[in-house]
Parts: C-alpha cells; sequence; structure tokens
C-alpha cells in the first residue's frame, strides 16, 4: 500500500476531526479516505481513530503515532518540492502512459510534450499500471499521465474520456479468426489474457461484465502488457483485446468486434501546474478517437 498517502489521511482526519471536512482538504470524497484509513489500520495492527456520531476523535495508539506520521508525511513534502525543483532545473518533464496505450500513442504524446515545452527540456516517460500512474502523478512524481477510465482520481485534475479503438485479437487458426460474423460465444475454451486486476479494478470488472453480458464467462490470464498478449494468443490458448491496430503478425488475428463496447477508454490526468501540458497531451489522444 501506498504508506504515506494513507498516513496523509490519517493526519487530515486528526487535525480536521471529522472525516467530510477532511476529505474536503484533501479533495477527494469521503468514502475512499475512510476505506484508505481502514487499511493503515489494518496494516499497522492498531485502531488510530474513534468513529463517533458528532466526528472522529484519536484512540491512545493514535495519539501516540500522529506525532511521527506527521514527520513522515511533512519529510515526504519536502523530498517531493525539492526532487521537482531539480527536475525543473534540468528542464525535464515526467509523465507516464497506460501500457493499454499503443506505441504510436506514447511517442505522439512524447512529441506533443516536447512541442509544449522548451526545446531543450527532457521528457521522461513511464509505462505502467493505471493504479501506479495516478499515485505518481498525486505525489508529485509524475506531472501528467494517461489512464485507464475508470479509475479513482481524487487528489489530481483529470480531463474528459476519449474512447480509443480497440480491437479482439484470437489465434489465427481459431474458427473465429474466418467467421463471417464472429461473436464472443465462439471464444469459449479460450482464457482471456489481460493485465492483472490490480492494475485498475474498475476496467478489469467492466470487461469481465460486458464479457459476460454478451455469453461469454472466461478464464483469466495474467498479461500485463500487448507483448505478453500477443503470446499467449499465438499459443493458441487465449484471446485479448488491444489497441494496436492490426499488423502482420505470426499466429494472431485482428477481428473488428462491438467496437463502441470494447474502446479503451482513457483520460488524462494532472498536477494543477501541469494544465498546459495536459492540454497538449489531451489533443493527441483527441485526434485518435474511437
Amino acid at each position: 500500500m501506498d504508506l504515506i498517502r494513507h498516513l496523509r489521511y490519517f493526519v487530515s482526519v486528526a487535525d480536521e476531526g471529522h472525516f467530510g471536512r477532511a476529505a474536503a482538504a484533501l479533495q477527494m470524497t469521503q468514502p475512499p479516505l475512510s476505506q484508505g484509513l481502514r487499511r493503515l489500520e489494518q496494516q499497522l495492527g492498531v485502531d488510530l481513530i474513534h468513529r463517533t456520531r458528532h466526528g472522529a476523535v484519536l484512540t491512545s495508539a493514535g495519539l501516540q503515532l500522529l506525532p511521527r506520521a506527521r514527520l513522515l508525511v511533512d519529510d515526504a513534502d519536502r523530498l517531493l518540492a525539492e526532487s521537482q525543483r531539480i527536475a525543473h532545473a534540468y528542464g525535464t518533464v515526467h509523465w507516464g502512459a497506460t501500457a493499454a496505450l499503443p506505441d504510436a500513442m506514447i511517442t505522439a504524446g512524447v512529441r506533443a510534450l516536447r512541442t509544449a515545452v522548451a526545446s531543450d527540456a527532457a521528457v521522461s516517460t513511464t509505462v505502467g499500471a493505471t493504479v501506479e500512474l495516478v499515485d505518481a502523478v498525486r505525489a508529485g512524481v509524475c506531472d501528467i499521465a494517461v489512464i485507464e477510465h475508470p479509475a479513482l482520481v481524487d487528489g489530481v485534475e483529470a480531463r474528459p474520456v476519449v474512447k480509443m479503438p480497440r480491437w479482439l485479437v484470437v489465434p489465427s487458426e481459431h474458427r473465429s479468426a474466418e467467421a463471417e460474423r464472429p461473436a464472443f460465444p465462439m471464444l469459449a475454451g479460450l482464457s482471456f489474457a489481460c493485465p492483472p486486476r490490480a492494475g485498475n479494478p474498475p476496467a478489469f470488472d467492466i470487461v469481465l461484465d460486458l464479457l459476460r453480458e454478451r455469453g461469454l464467462d472466461a478464464p483469466t490470464v495474467p498479461a500485463p502488457d500487448d507483448r505478453a498478449v500477443f503470446a499467449a494468443v499465438a499459443a493458441g490458448t487465449s484471446f485479448g483485446l488491444t489497441a494496436a491496430p492490426p499488423s502482420p503478425t505470426p499466429g494472431v488475428a485482428w477481428r473488428r468486434l462491438a467496437p463502441q463496447a470494447v474502446a479503451l477508454r482513457v483520460r488524462v490526468i494532472h498536477r494543477a501546474e501541469a494544465a498546459a501540458l495536459a492540454d497538449a497531451v489531451d489533443r493527441v489522444l483527441y485526434r485518435e478517437r474511437l
């Protein structure tokens, strides 16, 4: 778990004496704040807050741990501020992109950022899971990121959702590869190669719900990126989804099936100070929308 973020929840609730006011101060909603504090208490093995009808009261353990928690949060803030100062001194823009985004879109994002900043600025790119990218932007490690939707985006600025084309990829010898009218139930017997649920639980659950609604209840196998998806499909045991456009790939066939339903939904998130950078990347996504 992100210990510093959850300690920040604890410090804010202790300062405000109320979950609602603490959530407002952190620019988030109350349920994820309360859930996050529960996770922290489970991790530490002690109750930190008494939840009463009138507000939040520190427990004995909470009173003892609050000074240490405040020091850690303050030190983390100073570390991030110093790292940002150093990065800006070197003219570096830090951004991230979900691994679901095709390579061409990532490089287009880099070019857009280079155009949006000084010509001598460096652009540092991180490709990863949505949960990790949201945490990085929230902590100030990344200036902006392109993430999958839906996702919890409390504590960051978020742009509108953009739908990107996505294809179904199946083994080239599978009956669905040549079917005149392919349908999801044809994929019965294959596993679904997809990123692990931990990378973005809401998006993962929505895709599985979509498959079930269309008559397919497939087991999943972890495939964190397109390379892993194509390998599983070429092995003849799995199908997958990709935003990479069709290209000659041994053992893999692209099919266009329910394009609106399976579209990749993404959005730009950013720090408040990086609005201009977010505009540049958002325009790239909008040009390639479904």
